[in-house]
């Protein structure tokens, strides 16, 4: 490589940084202001013969509803779909700040969820979109409470689907009496995120994936939060890995970029929930 160029390359990095950063700010707000009057949350809203299924958004640890989704909800309902989105995982007491329950009973709150959109919207299934730990409580709906009758992809955006060990800060918890006990009884939902929880190993055990759903998960090799990024990954018959970085070098999210402002991220989305009509990701889908 010519030396202007190489020179030219964290130049280019800095200014896609800030059109993903800047760019949905200002978009979701002329998306929003474009967008049909049925949609998030609005339990009127039909789907169209061109999106079949409404969308549920789930949120992720430490994050509620509404503040997660501000730019990829109105992203959503510009391009025609109903989308939804609930709370769960609340902690007495805790209020804004929820996904801190234990993950099986936040599971059955996205069960009755999905139930309440179906009926609302007269649609036979749903399509899921999750973020970090919103990407991954739905397997647990999918395999044990009978979610992959009523839901037709889920796509996870930086999910924890093996745990995490938070940059090995994880690994540490054995070496403090009482640390994990401690972590359960408080916040159970943060417990069973660790890798090898029995939360966890109980999960994955017999596979990834359960027949009939369509899995997409989209990760950042800069995710700080869910380590190894590699863990992200589900194997399985029907699983779509993608790594944002493959499809634009010089795209710089990290874990918490990736699900609220990332419009390259955003566009594999689109792209997972409407695969008959993809089409490429780039870096110039942050301008989309």
């Amino acid at each position: 490589m010519l030396p202007w160029k190489r020179a030219l390359r964290p130049l280019a990095a800095l200014l896609l940084a800030t059109a993903v950063t800047v760019v949905p700010a200002a978009t979701a707000t002329a998306d929003a202001a474009a967008a049909p009057s049925s949609g998030w949350n609005d339990y009127s809203c039909k789907p169209s013969a061109a999106h079949p299924r409404p969308v549920v958004l789930v949120h992720g640890t430490f994050a509620n509803s509404v503040d997660n989704w501000l730019a990829l909800a109105p992203y959503l309902e510009s391009r025609g779909y109903c989308v939804f989105s609930l709370d769960y995982g609340q902690l007495p007491g805790v209020p804004l700040f929820y996904g801190l329950g234990s993950i099986a009973a936040s599971a059955g709150q996205l069960q009755t969820f999905v139930d309440n959109v179906l009926a609302a919207t007269g649609a036979a299934k749903a399509d899921i979109v999750g973020h970090s730990q919103g990407g991954m409580m739905p397997r647990y709906y999918l395999k044990f409470l009978g979610g992959a009758a009523k839901v037709n992809a889920l796509v996870g955006i930086a999910p924890d689907n093996h745990g995490t060990t938070l940059d090995g800060l994880a690994n540490l918890l054995p070496y403090f009496p009482g640390a994990e006990d401690l972590l359960s009884q408080s916040t159970p939902g943060l417990a069973d995120q660790i890798a090898g929880s029995a939360f966890l190993t109980k999960l994955n055990a017999g596979g990834d994936t359960v027949p009939g759903v369509h899995y997409t998960v989209i990760a950042s090799k800069y995710d700080e939060v869910v380590t190894p990024y590699s863990s992200q990954y589900l194997s399985g018959s029907d699983v779509h890995n993608v790594l944002l970085q493959n499809l634009c070098v010089l795209d710089l999210s990290e874990h918490v970029l990736i699900g609220l402002t990332d419009r390259i991220a955003f566009h594999e989305v689109a792209n997972a929930l409407d695969p008959a009509h993809a089409t490429p990701t780039t870096c110039a889908s942050a301008l989309s």
